[in-house]
This record gives C-alpha cells, sequence and structure tokens, in this order.
C-alpha cells in the first residue's frame, strides 16, 4: 500500500475549469507545494502565473493542449504547446483528434500528436501525455488510440478530460496498460475521489493520476 507521499508524487493536481479565477490557482499551487504532489494541471492561461508561484518548489506545470475537444487544427496544437513550453510549463497534456480517429484517419492523428511533440526540441526531457476520451471510443477505438500514440513517440496515454463521457475506470486502465505495455506512461484522469479510487487505478496499472480532490485524496489516504 502506498504511502500519502509516494501517492502523492504520483498526483497530477488539476484545475481546468473554464471558472477557474487567480486566486484559484495562486491556492491550487500553495496546496501543491505543501503536500507534494507531482505537478498543477492547468489551462495555458495560467502557466506563466503558477511558473512564478512554484519557481523554488519541486511542483511541476503540466498544461493542457487543444482541450477539451482536441479539435483544434494540428499547427495551433503545436503552437499551444510551444506557448506553454516557452512559458514554464514541464509537460502538456493534449486531446487527440477524437474525431480524426474515428474517421481512421490515423496518418493525420499521428501527425498532430508529432507536432506537439517537437516542443522536445526546446528541452527533451518534456513530458507529453495524450488525452484519448475513453468514454467516446470502442474498445478497438481505444486500442488504435493506444497504439498511434506510442508509435508517434508521446511519453503517456491519458484516459479522458472529465469533459466528454465518463472518466477513469479500472478496466480501462488495464486495457491501456495491455496495449503499450509496462514501460510506458498511463495516466488515469476523470472521476478519482477517494484514496480507494487512487490505489485501484494505480493496481491496475496507471503510474500518474489527474484529479481536481487530491488534498481530500491525499488526507484521507492510509
Amino acid at each position: 500500500m502506498l504511502d500519502k507521499s509516494q501517492l502523492a508524487k504520483m498526483i497530477d493536481f488539476t484545475m481546468v475549469g473554464a471558472s477557474a479565477t487567480t486566486n484559484d490557482i495562486n491556492r491550487l499551487c500553495l496546496e501543491a507545494a505543501r503536500y507534494g504532489f507531482w505537478s498543477v494541471c492547468i489551462n495555458p492561461f495560467y502557466v506563466s502565473l503558477a511558473a512564478k508561484l512554484l519557481k523554488k518548489t519541486s511542483v511541476k506545470i503540466c498544461s493542457v493542449v487543444g482541450f477539451p475537444l482536441g479539435a483544434n487544427t494540428a499547427k495551433i496544437k503545436a503552437l499551444e504547446a510551444e506557448t506553454a513550453i516557452k512559458e514554464g510549463a514541464h509537460e502538456i497534456d493534449m486531446v487527440i483528434n477524437i474525431g480524426a480517429l474515428k474517421s481512421l484517419d490515423y496518418e493525420f492523428v499521428k501527425k498532430d500528436i508529432k507536432g506537439v511533440l517537437k516542443v522536445k526540441g526546446i528541452d527533451k526531457n518534456i513530458i507529453v501525455k495524450v488525452i484519448i476520451e475513453t468514454g467516446l471510443l470502442t474498445q478497438d477505438q481505444k486500442v488504435s488510440a493506444c497504439k498511434l500514440i506510442k508509435e508517434a513517440g508521446a511519453d503517456f496515454v491519458k484516459t479522458s478530460t472529465a469533459f466528454n463521457g465518463s472518466g477513469a475506470t479500472v478496466d480501462d486502465v488495464k486495457l491501456i496498460r495491455s496495449v503499450v505495455g509496462p514501460d510506458f506512461g498511463v495516466k488515469a484522469s476523470g472521476g478519482i475521489r477517494t484514496y480507494i479510487d487512487a490505489i485501484n487505478l494505480i493496481n491496475a496499472g496507471a503510474n500518474r493520476l489527474g484529479t481536481s480532490t487530491a488534498v481530500q485524496i491525499i488526507g484521507k489516504g492510509q
């Protein structure tokens, strides 16, 4: 069983709602530093603020890209990612082009991902996670998405945005892990509200969690 500090290092403390204010982000960053979460996951508008607030801490900054629909053009996603990195982000959570995936346009899906992956030219240590939105996909589409993400060279498959369809499930995490193998990143996100939720998803194969209720989860951990 993971202790609180170990679990905290697997959590991206998330605030990506449209109504998030400067005060909300200030609180998010303060709590992330206090509890030792891996990162804060925020909208691009707040990356520069978070970079200032977390400058003297070990907390990483994760920016979403193409969020939450994934339907931006590839050029815009790439620019959005580049801007976020230049303003202080260490990680990118991009939404896959769901429509292109469902249309079987796999070459475009990979091109879309590779455009964002160009940020690794700025810093090879940047982590890129790709959100597949499991709640909108069939089992076969989930498998195809995972294979494309791995082939494109990203670092993680992420289950969902929590804005469309269902959030993370144990079955989806198990499926993703079975496709990408033991050494690839798997991030479970959406609907993770309790310590037991977190542990169940980790046991299923997730090595990163995204949640807006991280403080409550750690506070109620064993």
